[in-house]
């Protein structure tokens, strides 16, 4: 399941929309949130291509079906105006077994922050990708699952 939307999500009910099998045997989840870098408390504006960012995301949550056995998957992504301590982004998944939940979960994440089209404005400056970030997904996109 793919949202992009302005409104919070709830972690607990999210959990438990993951829960749809009886041989659930692992979930995984990672929640993103707003940190106060520069100790200023100054809000960012995170923007996106709608239409284009839930296609992107289709893509990555496909890709990670592909890859690995998993029972159900969730990518949130919030857009608008956050604050210090707001959730940004939670992806979940479920599988039979730990490994394959683990490694969906970092792939989902790890790509989501380099290949979807989201711009983030903190103050008067737009945020690039961080080098650290498109390392991390070249990891997993040079790599194949079959």
């Amino acid at each position: 399941m793919i949202r992009v939307q302005q409104g919070d999500f709830n972690i607990t009910d999210e959990y438990q929309a993951l829960l749809t099998k009886n041989d659930c045997g692992a979930v995984v989840t990672f929640v993103g949130r707003v940190r106060d870098f520069g100790g200023d408390g100054i809000p960012f504006l995170l923007q996106h291509y709608p239409g284009m960012t839930e296609n992107v995301l289709a893509s990555i949550e496909k890709e990670a079906l592909r890859r690995w056995p998993l029972l159900a998957s969730t990518i949130i992504h919030r857009v608008g105006e956050l604050n210090v301590d707001d959730q940004i982004v939670f992806v979940g998944v479920s599988s039979a077994h730990r490994k394959a939940a683990f490694q969906a979960c970092e792939f989902m994440i790890d790509v989501l922050k380099t290949q979807a089209p989201f711009w983030k404005k903190e103050g008067a400056h737009w945020v690039d990708a961080k080098d650290t970030d498109q390392q991390a997904a070249g990891t997993w996109l040079n790599s194949t699952k079959d």
